[in-house]
């Protein structure tokens, strides 16, 4: 029976801590940008989305024995080995999280401001379509999960301590 490396769960956290401070930054940006009106690219700014999607797989033992069928690995056989489904032949690793930048296709918002330096002729202005209050709500869950991944790490520092010192 194969066991999982004692530092993957570092690992995994390591990862979810990288993507969630590019969430972040991300959505610091939208907040920063949400009345800028002229890009380089001209136009007002558009929104930036960070997503999530699986990360590639980490080296080292597999989290899931291939001994047993894909079911999920026991240090008892009285664990209840039998409740488990069976797990797919490609989930046989451990895996972290990883993300991609993208940029939202929504609409600017016209606004009638007719003093504004960028207002067209009938007084509109294109603003970014962010909204604050979301891009906070999405601040505070990237946050949470930041703060998630740092206990996790902190938790297995700790049992790896504890471990040297018995």
């Amino acid at each position: 029976m194969s066991s999982i490396g004692i530092m993957s769960s570092i690992d995994i956290s390591a990862s979810g801590l990288s993507t969630m401070r590019k969430k972040m930054n991300t959505i610091a940006s939208n907040i920063a940008n949400v009345e800028t009106t002229q890009t380089e690219e001209g136009g007002p700014y558009k929104r930036r989305e960070y997503n999530f999607r699986e990360g590639a797989a980490f080296p080292g033992e597999p989290f899931f024995s291939n001994n047993y069928f894909g079911l999920l690995m026991t240090t008892n056989a009285n664990h209840m080995q039998d409740r488990f489904d069976r797990i797919p032949p490609d989930r046989d690793f451990l895996h972290g999280v990883e993300g991609n930048l993208a940029i939202s296709e929504d609409e600017p918002i016209r606004v009638f401001d007719p003093g504004h330096p960028d207002a067209d002729e009938n007084g509109y202005v294109l603003m970014p379509n962010i909204n604050v209050v979301e891009e906070m709500v999405d601040l505070i869950v990237a946050s949470r999960a930041y703060e998630a991944n740092l206990t996790v790490i902190n938790a297995e520092k700790k049992m790896v301590k504890d471990a040297l010192e018995i």
